[in-house]
């Protein structure tokens, strides 16, 4: 089976339906389409039920889920291992935001490396939608972020609590987003909260979708924007 008809299939199940699943691939939604269409004429069976809420996985959807998966992850795993360092009898690939990279993930890794010296640590940053994409595709062995999503063979457990402050330069009574204001794309739950909390907010001027840059502007140049307690102390 051609592999890219399996990461379609499992790009498709990560995203929930086929529009973003075009997007995310940088392909026509009509390709995408075909490509589950050829996938199920090769199976024999309909993988996924297409509605207005988006595309939902069939009995036998989920059941070739985990093959989907088992047939990339052995392709990624082949081209890892075939450049896995001498002395390391396995790899471990590790993904999470920068955020919690910074002052977190960065304090584990050697401590990792500490109790299990036979192991190879690949270190990537990317935000929820490409951890989530690995994590189904079997591409990622860990993923750390905010908003994970429940998806079929994987687990979820809670790591830590972050805090979200908003701290400014130029602080003041009136908690409205003022000038200089950065807006930090923190993920769905925080923007249903921000958009709550804010129903008359027009807009920012400069929009970040990782902490650390828009920390580092509101550090260069003034403003404010929500930023993790952790590092904001």
């Amino acid at each position: 089976m051609d592999t890219e008809l399996a990461r379609t299939f499992l790009t498709v199940v990560a995203t929930g339906n086929f529009i973003t699943a075009a997007d995310r691939l940088h392909v026509s939604q009509s390709t995408v389409s075909t490509r589950i269409h050829s996938l199920e004429e090769l199976l024999g069976c309909t993988l996924f039920v297409r509605n207005k809420a988006g595309a939902t996985l069939t009995v036998a959807g989920r059941q070739f889920q985990r093959h989907a998966s088992t047939l990339v992850r052995t392709v990624e795993q082949a081209r890892h291992d075939v450049g896995l360092p001498k002395g390391f009898s396995g790899a471990l690939v590790v993904g999470g935001r920068i955020g919690l990279w910074e002052e977190f993930l960065l304090l584990w890794v050697p401590r990792m490396q500490e109790a299990n010296p036979q192991i190879s640590i690949r270190a990537e940053s990317a935000l929820e939608p490409e951890l989530m994409q690995g994590l189904v595709e079997g591409r990622i062995d860990i993923g750390v972020m905010y908003t994970p999503q429940s998806r079929p063979g994987l687990k979820v457990e809670l790591l830590i609590e972050e805090q979200l402050v908003l701290v400014s330069t130029n602080p003041r009574s009136d908690p409205e987003p003022q000038d200089g204001y950065v807006y930090v794309d923190w993920g769905p739950e925080f923007y249903a909260r921000h958009s709550a909390v804010f129903p008359n907010f027009a807009g920012p001027a400069l929009t970040a979708n990782i902490g650390w840059l828009g920390l580092q502007h509101v550090l260069a140049n003034g403003g404010s924007g929500y930023f993790a307690h952790r590092i904001v102390e």
